[in-house]
């Protein structure tokens, strides 16, 4: 029997394991992804927007803060620091403009007396009566204010019996988008010149509420930032009166403007606030309802004075209309 002698010697050396080459994000691609989210940031923080087409894209704010984490991924993937750090203090900015109205505030809670609001638009009168017959009878609201009310709104409104639970109304109905109208639980009586109303009708009111001082009430519907609308709809909302300090006054109704747009901000800035921000509820969205996508941005609002209390908020959807309805539950100063 032969032996194989060099198969039977040990093999020398060392075996070299080659380096296991580390997946990377190529730089400019990294700055790719940071770009248009530190921009985005830049415009919202500056309050930048200036045409229709920036304004309307800054109601989509919430998005483009949760969607800012992206860039911080593929800037640590690309082991860029400039990159990582810009995308850092992007989501950083994004997150601080929109988080807290998630959170609430410890203003939101207060005592005080009771009123309850209801904020509807009514898309051309077509919202289903029925439907908000049983919104009003259910949350029980002291005002209700509603947006795009019509004629027959009104006489199918008053056939259901809103006449024997809100007994009182301010209208200013139109056969468009333009009517609108308040309806009270309380008296109320009509109030004239408290400020320019550009755009839709914005029929104002002094309702009686027993215990408090009489509120000032404002039924809200600029026209939406559409084109050349875009300047109508910022002057309504430049428009609107300062809080004072002798009175109260509560405007609620579809601003067609988001929390992220710097003129509403700007508004709230001279002692208001959004009723929704402090009940942790402002990140709920209100419109489009009703139709093949669901409701994405939230430009319907309770804005209070800053000394109103916020017990509650909610937002419900109402059949036949493409936004949701706001309900606020308030406590007044006495």
């Amino acid at each position: 029997m032969s032996v194989d002698i060099a198969s039977s010697r040990s093999v020398g050396g060392t075996i070299v394991t080659p380096p296991r080459r580390r997946w990377r994000v190529p730089t400019a691609l990294a700055w790719a992804a940071v770009a248009p989210f530190a921009a985005w940031a830049v415009a919202r923080v500056g309050g930048l927007e200036r045409d229709s087409l920036t304004t309307q894209l800054m109601t989509a704010t919430p998005y483009a803060a949760a969607g800012s984490l992206v860039p911080v991924v593929f800037g640590l993937l690309a082991r860029n620091r400039a990159a990582t750090a810009v995308a850092l203090v992007t989501t950083a900015a994004l997150g601080f403009s929109v988080l807290p109205r998630a959170v609430g505030s410890a203003e939101a809670a207060g005592s005080g007396a009771p009123l309850r609001v209801l904020s509807l638009n009514m898309l051309f009168g077509h919202a289903e009566t029925d439907a908000v017959m049983d919104l009003v009878k259910r949350l029980k609201p002291d005002v209700l204010s509603t947006q795009e009310l019509t004629p027959g709104m009104v006489e199918k409104l008053d056939a259901s019996g809103i006449g024997e639970i809100l007994p009182h109304r301010v209208l200013q109905d139109e056969w468009s988008a333009g009517g609108s109208g308040l309806y009270s639980r309380y008296p109320m009586t009509p109030l004239e010149n408290l400020f320019q109303a550009i755009g839709h009708n914005m029929p104002a009111a002094v309702i009686t509420v027993p215990g408090v001082k009489p509120i000032e009430f404002v039924d809200v519907h600029p026209y939406p930032p559409l084109g050349n609308q875009v300047h109508d709809w910022t002057a309504a909302i430049e428009a609107f009166p300062p809080a004072a300090s002798d009175r109260i006054r509560i405007l609620a109704g579809d601003f067609n403007a988001s929390l992220d747009h710097v003129v509403m901000r700007r508004f709230l800035d001279q002692g208001y606030a959004d009723a929704a921000d402090r009940a942790g509820k402002g990140l709920v969205p209100t419109w489009p309802a009703g139709r093949s996508i669901p409701p994405i941005i939230t430009i319907d609002h309770v804005v209070v004075d800053e000394r109103v209390g916020v017990n509650e908020v909610s937002v419900h959807t109402v059949p036949g209309t493409d936004h949701r309805a706001v309900f606020a539950d308030l406590r007044l100063p006495f």
